[in-house]
């Protein structure tokens, strides 16, 4: 299988799914398990993104400055700093990390 098949296929599917959910009677989306699960699932495809877009490069997993940076901001967001703040801050760090030649 080529990567356009896999796109395609993936396309197909995305859309099949948005399909079935308008078809769907509201009054099976509006039980609270569905609900839940569509919150937690948001949570975790999250989660998921930002792990591959801290760790991956390429088919590696590559510890850089992104590392710290993220952790930085995950503090900040547990203390609730403002977003800009948060943003701000793990650019310094990842920055400064580069700059000094810590984490390439």
């Amino acid at each position: 299988m080529t990567l356009w098949n896999a796109v395609l296929i993936a396309s197909i599917v995305c859309v099949a799914l948005k399909t079935a959910g308008y078809l769907l009677p509201a009054r099976i989306l509006e039980l609270p398990r569905p609900s839940r699960i569509a919150d937690l699932l948001t949570v975790a495809l999250l989660a998921a993104l930002v792990m591959v877009q801290t760790l991956g490069a390429g088919q590696a997993i590559v510890v850089d400055a992104r590392v710290p940076a993220v952790l930085v901001a995950a503090g900040l967001l547990m203390l609730r700093a403002p977003f800009l703040v948060v943003v701000a801050a793990a650019a310094v760090v990842a920055a400064l990390l580069r700059l000094w030649g810590w984490a390439a």
